[in-house]
């Protein structure tokens, strides 16, 4: 059975993938949804201070490297920028990206993105910190398009992020150490980018410009934003995905761009 390792977001924890989990489970896929390093629900709230997004890559390339033959890698938003830095040194079947960061080098596209990435920049020397999540930005941004009842139970259950890995991923050209650099060159494993039309955290053209530089497909969702686990729709998103797994990383062949 092949597994599939699903890597989570910022402020979250492997259960954002409680629902999207389901189709993938069905179609014969083993999967598995870790805690990034920090985040588990019984860890301290200070547990992810001074935490690097080459640490939680690491963590994610150690667990695919564990398992009997090499799995699917997805992962979602800041996780689908884990899942890109270990993609390129991992053994895998394939990559799918929902609404991921942009790696070292790849500029956001949107005001929403260029002010979220400024506000990280001014709230000062915080690198070895624990940051709460702006739960008002998350209603406003993130989960926007969630029933109010699921989007309240979605923000109960954040959590702080490690602030050196938020700015490490929002703001890369202030690291020399290029921490979020993914280099040159497709991917060896087939990749698959999908992006929500609406979204405004990660835009259309946030996410075109991962997939040219992974060498990745890209197909954008209609009508939907950020949380593409969990918003309407997210079905789409899980058939979508299991459409391009099932042709092999072929989808000239089972995937039509959703525009």
């Amino acid at each position: 059975m092949t597994a599939i390792v699903m890597v989570h977001g910022a402020f979250c924890g492997g259960w954002a993938f409680e629902r999207f989990r389901a189709p993938f489970a069905a179609a014969g896929y083993d999967v598995i949804t870790p805690d990034l390093r920090g985040h588990s629900p019984e860890d301290p709230r200070e547990a992810v201070a001074g935490l690097s997004m080459t640490d939680y890559a690491s963590d994610i390339l150690k667990l695919c490297a564990q398992l009997p033959q090499p799995p699917v890698l997805l992962g979602h938003s800041m996780g689908g920028l884990v899942a890109q830095l270990a993609a390129r040194r991992a053994n895998l079947k394939a990559l799918v990206l929902l609404a991921p960061s942009p790696p070292w080098g790849v500029a956001g596209s949107s005001l929403e993105e260029a002010a979220t990435a400024f506000g990280v920049q001014m709230l000062g020397p915080f690198a070895s910190s624990a940051l709460a999540p702006d739960k008002s930005l998350m209603r406003a941004y993130s989960l926007n398009r969630v029933p109010k009842a699921e989007r309240e139970a979605v923000v109960a259950r954040l959590r702080p992020e490690s602030a050196k890995a938020v700015r490490e991923t929002l703001n890369w050209w202030l690291d020399p150490f290029m921490t979020t650099s993914v280099g040159p060159g497709a991917l060896a494993a087939p990749s698959l980018v999908i992006c929500g039309e609406a979204d405004v955290v990660h835009s259309p053209r946030t996410a075109r410009a991962v997939a040219g530089r992974l060498g990745a497909n890209l197909t954008t969702m209609r009508d939907m934003s950020h949380w593409l686990v969990g918003e309407p729709g997210w079905e789409d998103v899980a058939h979508t995905a299991l459409q391009w797994l099932a042709a092999s990383g072929r989808p000239e062949e089972s995937l039509k761009k959703r525009a």
